[in-house]
């Protein structure tokens, strides 16, 4: 596939988008923008989810990480359940009941406002980390094979791409976004099938001979139950990971929340969320089903996946290589149609959410006025996160960029605690000492989880949320009145 095809491709997908943001702008006045009116449909919401539930992340990192990891990842999607089912008859009600544009203004109802500029704080934190991760990694794909053939540098590639994000969202914001969102998700599990079905031709063999092959293959063991102390693939994390994740990552995330408030009523928000949910469970079932038969089809055909320099295959590039070089033409298209749809069904609600929750939390702008000041604030964000996403190329060191992902997870900790505290507790606090609990939580999390394993022989997996959460439970108990 060469560079020329794929530039067009891409040209081709954002001229689409500007036209549908053109047509879904409304009155681009701030209600709009926060909000959406309160006018959007339920399934549209809970179909555009989808795509932001999973991003380019989950796009090109789930199929390749099949090799080391076989089909481990669905202990933590069955966790999710649980955690959209928390979200959708506990949260859901409470943030249409108090009637909020961004739900860190619980805390600052039930706690004070050093608690309610934490929440917010703490979460542009994570957000402006994890969507640059996000699109740095699919930048990266795109500057491997299409921007180095036209010399083109990282940083203008990065720049160009925020551009477009932006022109897209700055008028119509979270209207905009639920239907963008919609459409990319369509795009992707797209991508997805089509893959199938491209991998199905190759190997002449149907879907049903696919399955067979995946499942006699290595690739396939779903369930772990060995060693508890020290497996993170344990089951039991897993699960329990997967309902922390979701609710901490969706429930307490004002990315994906925005989207929920939108919903006419709160019912219908709700059935928004139980409906992605169980969407879900198969779609990542065929993301982890393809990454068993990229695999099995480049043993087959001899294919070579990219190494790192210390000869650690790059579980991100594995679907690309096949996609691009080892299809047909038209087989490409359609994964980098998905690949961008992934990415940016992310980042361009991301933009959306940093610009609304600092907007309304720390500049507390009128929901029709002040659109200046939005639009001023929409860009300022724009160039933060090309700033950082070219942070993580000065690296040029992939293990320290998911370590700082991962470190940017640390701050879902004390929201889940904040929370949890004002939902399951009566109790007043003294509010200014919030900021420092906070901070102190998921240093305390790093250190014991970093002196676990040879203390007690526990390593930790993604359950560090819950004692990160603990420990600012316990924090918020201590500051009592």
């Amino acid at each position: 596939m060469t560079p020329q095809i794929i530039l067009a491709t891409l040209i081709g997908y954002f001229v689409f988008l500007i036209v549908i943001a053109q047509l879904t702008k409304g009155k681009a006045d701030n209600k709009t923008f926060f909000t959406g009116n309160k006018s959007s449909h339920w399934f549209l919401v809970a179909f555009g989810m989808i795509g932001a539930s999973l991003s380019g992340v989950t796009f090109i990192s789930i199929p390749g990480a099949v090799a080391a990891k076989s089909f481990s990842y669905m202990q933590m999607v069955l966790g999710y359940l649980v955690g959209y089912y928390i979200i959708a008859t506990v949260l859901i009600p409470l943030y249409y009941k108090l009637n909020l544009i961004t739900i860190y203004t619980y805390l600052g109802k039930r706690f004070g406002v050093k608690s309610h500029k934490t929440g917010s704080a703490f979460f542009l934190i994570s957000r402006i980390i994890g969507a640059s991760l996000r699109l740095y990694l699919v930048a990266s794909v795109l500057q491997l094979f299409v921007f180095d053939y036209y010399d083109i540098p990282f940083l203008l590639t990065v720049f160009i791409t925020i551009v477009l994000i932006w022109i897209y969202t700055f008028q119509g914001g979270i209207k905009t976004i639920v239907v963008t969102d919609t459409l990319q998700t369509f795009f992707m599990l797209l991508s997805l099938g089509l893959s199938i079905y491209f991998i199905s031709k190759a190997l002449n063999t149907d879907f049903g001979g696919l399955v067979e092959l995946v499942k006699e293959s290595e690739y396939s063991k779903t369930f772990f139950f060995d060693d508890f102390f020290g497996n993170k693939l344990h089951f039991a994390k897993q699960f329990l990971s997967g309902a922390l994740i979701a609710l901490t990552m969706t429930g307490l995330d004002q990315d994906m929340m925005q989207k929920n408030l939108t919903c006419r009523t709160r019912k219908e928000s709700s059935k928004n969320v139980i409906t992605m949910s169980l969407i879900l469970v198969p779609v990542n079932l065929m993301f982890l089903f393809l990454g068993a038969l990229l695999f099995i089809y480049g043993a087959k055909m001899g294919i070579t996946f990219p190494v790192n320099a210390d000869g650690k295959l790059i579980a991100d590039q594995v679907f690309a290589t096949v996609a691009f070089n080892h299809l047909p033409i038209y087989a490409g298209v359609i994964f980098l149609l998905g690949l961008i749809a992934a990415a940016y069904s992310s980042a361009d609600s991301a933009l959306t959410s940093l610009t609304t929750t600092f907007s309304v939390d720390f500049l507390k702008l009128d929901k029709t006025k002040d659109t200046k000041k939005r639009l001023f604030v929409h860009v300022a964000f724009s160039l933060i996160l090309m700033l950082v996403i070219f942070g993580f190329k000065q690296l040029n060191n992939d293990s320290i960029v998911w370590e700082i992902f991962k470190l940017a997870g640390y701050t879902y900790g004390p929201l889940l605690g904040l929370f949890a505290f004002g939902l399951l507790t009566k109790i007043k606090i003294k509010d200014n000492l919030v900021p420092l609990i906070a901070i102190i939580s998921p240093v305390l999390t790093y250190i014991i989880q970093y002196i676990s394993p040879d203390l007690i022989g526990y390593t930790f997996g993604f359950e560090l949320l819950l004692l990160n959460a603990c420990i600012t439970f316990i924090g918020l108990f201590l500051v009592r009145k």
